[in-house]
């Protein structure tokens, strides 16, 4: 059997728990998918979005209704050997991408905020590429790890209650909407895929991560000590944004708008 064919079957078989069912219950949970949608799966080339696109297209070959897929790979200044080696496994993984470039890290590194201003201009450029392609939708990699990560991030650094949505509509670009199909996968059942099938992949290609290991690291390093305390911790972090009593908050913002327990106190 050739190899493509391996790693799929992997997906469906053996991680069909792990994998395979929670990524078709976020589709069908949250609604990320429509009939005739015409869906960008941005590869970023990581084992989250590699994962992502194999996913997407043993859905499209076996789903229930018709979708269309277009794979895209945005080049922000990676070194030769990323790009090699994101090649590399889109040949091995029978993946037919659009590769485009971008000067996004030589622009973020004069940034006094790199990270945020990458982050919106990664965002920027994967929306209208995928616009140009026809698409109504991007599909991102993003796991339940980082929504946990995510809401711990705003707790601590902003100060705030704020999780990362499984969809979300682009205040920019009319027409396209962002979803995250493996908004359930655990990341540990992903590095387990990854391995048990020997990939390789780009780890983060970003010099400003490499120096410190990021924000996320000390997140996930937060949610191993909170873990000693509640093995069910991280479970509970994740299930909070459903569990939101509104009557026990001072206050809240709905479309950007801030609103005050007062508002409703004794009405």
């Amino acid at each position: 059997m050739e190899r493509y064919r391996e790693i799929e079957k992997s997906i469906i078989k053996k991680y069909r728990k792990e994998i395979w069912s929670k990524f078709v219950k976020a589709v069908k949970d949250y609604e990320l998918i429509d009939e005739g949608d015409k869906i960008a799966v941005c590869i970023s080339g990581g084992k989250d979005s590699f994962l992502l696109a194999k996913c997407m297209q043993e859905l499209q070959r076996h789903g229930i209704f018709k979708f269309d897929l277009e794979f895209i790979i945005m080049n922000p200044g990676y070194a030769e050997e990323n790009i090699n080696k994101i090649k590399e496994n889109l040949k091995l993984m029978k993946i037919d991408a659009h590769i485009f470039e971008t000067p996004i890290f030589k622009v973020a590194d004069t940034s006094e905020s790199p990270c945020y201003l990458c982050a919106r201009m990664r965002r920027g450029y994967l929306y209208d590429y995928a616009k140009k392609l026809g698409c109504n939708k991007i599909a991102l990699g993003h796991h339940m790890d980082d929504v946990v990560e995510t809401i711990l991030l705003n707790l601590i650094f902003n100060g705030s209650y704020s999780s990362m949505m499984p969809k979300l509509e682009s205040d920019n670009f009319e027409g396209i909407e962002l979803i995250r199909p493996l908004y359930l996968v655990r990341e540990h059942n992903i590095i387990s895929w990854k391995n048990y099938n020997k990939l390789e992949f780009i780890d983060c290609a970003c010099s400003v991560t490499k120096k410190s290991g990021g924000k996320r690291l000390e997140m996930k390093n937060l949610i191993k000590v909170l873990e000693k305390y509640n093995k069910d911790a991280f479970k509970s972090i994740f299930t909070s944004s459903n569990n939101v009593n509104l009557n026990t908050i001072t206050g809240y913002i709905k479309d950007k708008e801030k609103h005050s327990f007062l508002e409703e106190y004794k009405k």
